[in-house]
């Protein structure tokens, strides 16, 4: 396992805090995790099944075997390994609910009540519990009990629809935005909850749908749906291939140009930069309207190689990239990314204290490593 020395100040912004987190993969983990890299102390609560945590098998990994995935969801967190189907083992976990602040968990709904673990089970041990309970559909209604990832929720939620390639047809979207949201509602609801029982010794219990999570994050694309009762028109949409200046454009050489920002300022300073202010009256036509300008757009990126334009375009105000790969990004200086002891990278935590920043831990549990300390 990657192991480092993180040097951890006298008390960081969530010391004291203890974290019970039932949930695998990545929504839950990562919330808790974002709290473990700012000093709480979170503890891993897999199942008693021989495999534990799923990450900790999957996917690409370090030369020392680790799991890429499970490194960068883990870190700086115990491992309590427990079969909550035994009773001894059960009562075993309720003694250290007693003990606990946040209890996250991720199981399909009611699957904790039945295991004896819901949010009243934990209430009763532990009055003052913040207890979030991350579903791809929330605890009621309609879809509660359908299965799903995070690709069913994009489609379920009708983002997958909107992300269609160029030729319209249906495409896999990688970044796994149900997840991501519902982490992030997930750990802004904790710190709310934690922050009221602060002020009024109450806890509280959350109920994130990463359903509702995706949907709360479309306000960029609803007018259709809410002025006018309709489904928008990706062509005549600012953000999906209506908008000139809000586009992908392929260049000579078969790379790829993006501009992203329709501002005038930056219009004009890119029309005056390639010698085509007589564009500029096109874009003043509606979204949705700009074809032509679009047409005489990629008429002109086709005229220079990638490199080409990079080099132009270096010195312009305006909003473009070349079409990056991920390799890229998280490997050029100044990448978001921090080296363990042993030079393993891993993705660094976003939350950017200046008077205290998060300071990483790179241990990682084996598998029920914590059980009998916390027991």
């Amino acid at each position: 396992m990657p192991s480092g020395h993180a040097i951890w100040i006298t008390r960081m912004k969530l010391s004291g805090i203890r974290v019970l987190d039932l949930s695998a993969f990545l929504p839950g983990p990562h919330a808790s995790m974002m709290m473990a890299d700012h000093g709480a102390e979170v503890i891993m609560v897999e199942p008693d099944n021989g495999l534990g945590e799923p990450t900790r098998a999957m996917g690409e990994r370090y030369d020392d075997g680790t799991s890429v995935w499970f490194a960068n969801i883990a870190r700086g967190k115990k491992s309590y390994r427990v079969n909550l189907k035994d009773e001894a083992q059960h009562a075993g976990f309720m003694a250290l609910a007693k003990t606990a602040d946040v209890v996250i968990e991720a199981f399909r709904p009611g699957v904790v009540k039945r295991l004896g673990v819901d949010y009243a089970a934990i209430r009763a041990v532990k009055p003052d519990i913040v207890y979030c309970s991350i579903s791809a559909f929330g605890q009621d209604g309609r879809y509660r009990n359908k299965p799903a990832h995070d690709l069913v929720v994009q489609a379920m939620a009708g983002t997958a629809d909107l992300t269609r390639s160029m030729d319209g047809a249906p495409a896999l979207t990688p970044m796994p935005s149900a997840d991501m949201t519902a982490s992030l509602f997930a750990l802004s609801g904790i710190l709310m909850a934690l922050y009221r029982r602060e002020q009024t010794g109450q806890g509280d219990y959350l109920d994130i749908a990463m359903y509702d999570s995706l949907l709360s994050w479309v306000p960029n694309v609803t007018g259709a749906v809410f002025a006018e009762d309709r489904q928008p028109e990706r062509t005549k949409m600012r953000s999906f291939g209506g908008n000139a200046f809000v586009n992908i454009y392929r260049t000579r050489c078969g790379g790829h140009i993006v501009l992203g920002g329709s501002e005038p300022k930056f219009v004009a300073n890119f029309l005056n930069a390639v010698d085509r202010p007589d564009l500029l009256p096109l874009t003043k036509r509606p979204v949705g309207q700009q074809q032509a300008l679009i047409t005489d757009l990629q008429a002109l990126f086709l005229s220079r190689t990638q490199s080409q334009w990079e080099r132009l375009l270096s010195e312009v105000d305006c909003c473009w990239s070349t079409l990056r790969t991920l390799h890229t990004a998280l490997s050029e200086d100044g990448a978001p990314v921090v080296t363990d002891e042993q030079g393993h990278k891993h993705i660094a935590n976003p939350i950017r204290f200046r008077e205290e920043p998060a300071q990483i831990s790179f241990d990682l549990p084996e598998f029920g490593e914590h059980t009998k300390d916390l027991t």
